[in-house]
C-alpha cells in the first residue's frame, strides 16, 4: 500500500503494529462454560472486546483520506460480485428457514437477495465512492475581532452500531456509509438473516483488509444473539451512537432499553392526499407505484385520502384492485367505489397500521384541512404526499404537514437515500435531533470546533 493515511508515517507504523493481529482476525466466540453456552458475563466481555477493537479501528478510519476510503468501497463492491454465489446460497438457506417458520411475505421480501439486488448494492457503493467526502467539510467559520480563527468542521461519529432485522442489504449499506464517513460499525442483523450476514461480514472484512484498511471497521455481534444485542445497547462509552432499523417493536425496544444515544428510525405509516384538482392519469400511476412497486418497504403508501370533490377515485380504485391491493375503506369511499371493486370496512386500527403488504386504508375528506388533521393524528412522521394542480394547496400542505419528507406530485417511494442522491442510507430518521429523513454520509458525522490563535488570552 503506497497511499498514506493523513497521520505521520511513524504513527501509522506504530498503529498498525499494535493492532495488526486482532484486526485481521474475526471476533472470537465468548468463552463457554463446562456445561455449554457462554455465560452472561462471557458474552458481555466478548461484546465489549468487539467494541474496543471497533474504537481502535475508528481512530484509524478517521484519519484515512478520501482516495483510500473510496478504494475500500470499490474493493467491497468487487468482492460482492466475486462472492455472489456464496451470498445467494446463504440467503437461500435463510429464506427457506423463514418460510418454514411462517415469516410474513413482507419480511421474506426484505430478507431475499437476488443477482439484481446485489448489483444494486454494488452500484450504491460506486455512487458512494463518487460522492464528496463529508469529513473535514467546513460548516461555518469566521475570524473574531481578537484575531482568533474559528472553523466548525464535520468529523466522524466514531463507533456506530446498528440493530436491524431480516435486511441483509442493510449490512452492506451501513458498512459502506460508515466506511466513507470514516467510522467503524458494529452490526446486529438478527437471526432471520444470520447465514447471509455471516457471509457478507466476512466478505466486507476481507475486502477492507485487501486495501490496507482495518478489518475491524466492520464487525458483528450476531453470534451472541439477543444477549449480545442487549450488551451492545448498554455499551455507553464504547459505542457512540446506535441506530435501530425495523418494525415498531424492534425500534421501541432499542429506544426504551438503550443506554447508548439512539437515532430513531421510525415506521412508515405513509399518506397520499388526492385533492379535487389532481390529474387522473397521474394519480393512477403514482398510487400504483407507491403501493405496489415494493409493498414491504417503509416508504410505501399505507393510507389514501381522497377529496370528496375529486373524480379520480373510480379509476384509482380499479387500478389498485386489478393489481391485487386489498382496500380498507370508510363508508363514504365504499359508497363511491365502482361495483367491480370490493373493500373491507375500515376501522381505527387501519388508520394506524403500517401494512407492509398489498393493503391500503382509504378515507374520504372534504377539505385540505381535514386531510391535514387526519395525517397529524395518524402519521408516524415519515413521508406524506399531495397530488394536486393547485399551487396554493401544495404550498399549504408543505407548510402544515410535519413529517421528515413531504412530496408534491410524485411517489412516496422516492424517500430513499439512493433515490435522493445520498448513495445509500442507514435508515429514515423520524426524529428531529441531529438527523431527519434519509440518513446518508453527513448524518453519520458530527462536528468539532477548531480554534486557532496567536497567543490570545481571555480578558
Amino acid at each position: 500500500m503506497t497511499e498514506a493515511l493523513i497521520h505521520t508515517t511513524a504513527d501509522n507504523h506504530a498503529d498498525t503494529a499494535a493492532a495488526s493481529t486482532p484486526q485481521q482476525q474475526a471476533p472470537s466466540a465468548a468463552p463457554a462454560t463446562a456445561d455449554g453456552p457462554p455465560t452472561e458475563a462471557g458474552i458481555e466481555a466478548a461484546v465489549h472486546a468487539i467494541a474496543d477493537r471497533s474504537r481502535h479501528a475508528a481512530r484509524r478510519m478517521a484519519q484515512a483520506n478520501r482516495a483510500w476510503k473510496d478504494r475500500g468501497l470499490r474493493a467491497v463492491g468487487a468482492a460482492l460480485q466475486a462472492n455472489t454465489r456464496a451470498i445467494l446460497d446463504a440467503n437461500a438457506r435463510d429464506v427457506a428457514n423463514g418460510k418454514a417458520n411462517g415469516t410474513s411475505a413482507a419480511l421474506l421480501d426484505r430478507l431475499t437477495l437476488t443477482d439484481a439486488r446485489i448489483d444494486g448494492l454494488v452500484a450504491a457503493l460506486e455512487n458512494l465512492a463518487n460522492l464528496p467526502d463529508p469529513v473535514g467539510n467546513v460548516v461555518r467559520g469566521q475570524t473574531l475581532p481578537n484575531g482568533l480563527r474559528l472553523r466548525q468542521v464535520n468529523v466522524p461519529m466514531g463507533v456506530v452500531a446498528a440493530i436491524y432485522e431480516a435486511r441483509p442489504n442493510v449490512t452492506v449499506d451501513i458498512a459502506g456509509l460508515a466506511l466513507k464517513s470514516g467510522n467503524a460499525v458494529i452490526l446486529r442483523g438478527g437471526s432471520a438473516a444470520e447465514s447471509t450476514n455471516g457471509v457478507l461480514v466476512r466478505v466486507l472484512r476481507e475486502a477492507l483488509e485487501s486495501v490496507g484498511l482495518p478489518a475491524d471497521a466492520v464487525q458483528t455481534v450476531d453470534q451472541y444473539g439477543r444477549a449480545g444485542a442487549t450488551v451492545l445497547m448498554r455499551a455507553r462509552g464504547r459505542v457512540d451512537v446506535l441506530i435501530p432499523r425495523g418494525g415498531r417493536d424492534l425500534i421501541q425496544s432499542v429506544v426504551t432499553n438503550s443506554a447508548v444515544p439512539v437515532i430513531e428510525t421510525g415506521e412508515g405509516n405513509v399518506h397520499i392526499f388526492i385533492d379535487e384538482s389532481a390529474n387522473e392519469d397521474m394519480a393512477v400511476e403514482i398510487l400504483l407505484n407507491a403501493k405496489t412497486q415494493r409493498p414491504s418497504v417503509c416508504n410505501t403508501v399505507e393510507t389514501l385520502l381522497v377529496h370528496s370533490g375529486s373524480t379520480v377515485l373510480p379509476a384509482v380504485a380499479k387500478a389498485l384492485s386489478k393489481a391485487g391491493v386489498r382496500l380498507h375503506a370508510d363508508e363514504r369511499i365504499r359508497a363511491a367505489l365502482p361495483a367491480s371493486v370490493a373493500a373491507d370496512a375500515a376501522t381505527d386500527e387501519d388508520w394506524g397500521t403500517e401494512y407492509m403488504d398489498l393493503d391500503l386504508a382509504v378515507a374520504m375528506v372534504d377539505s385540505l384541512d381535514e386531510a391535514v388533521r387526519h395525517i397529524r393524528k395518524w402519521s408516524t412522521g415519515h413521508t406524506e404526499a399531495i397530488l394536486t394542480n393547485d399551487l396554493a394547496n401544495a404550498e399549504r400542505f408543505i407548510a402544515e404537514v410535519d413529517s421528515a419528507a413531504v412530496i408534491v406530485n410524485a411517489s412516496t417511494r422516492f424517500t430513499d437515500g439512493g433515490e435522493l442522491g445520498l448513495g445509500a442510507e442507514v435508515g429514515i430518521s423520524t426524529q428531529k435531533l441531529h438527523a431527519r429523513g434519509p440518513m446518508g454520509l453527513t448524518e453519520l458525522t458530527t462536528t468539532k470546533w477548531i480554534v486557532q490563535g496567536e497567543g490570545q488570552v481571555r480578558g
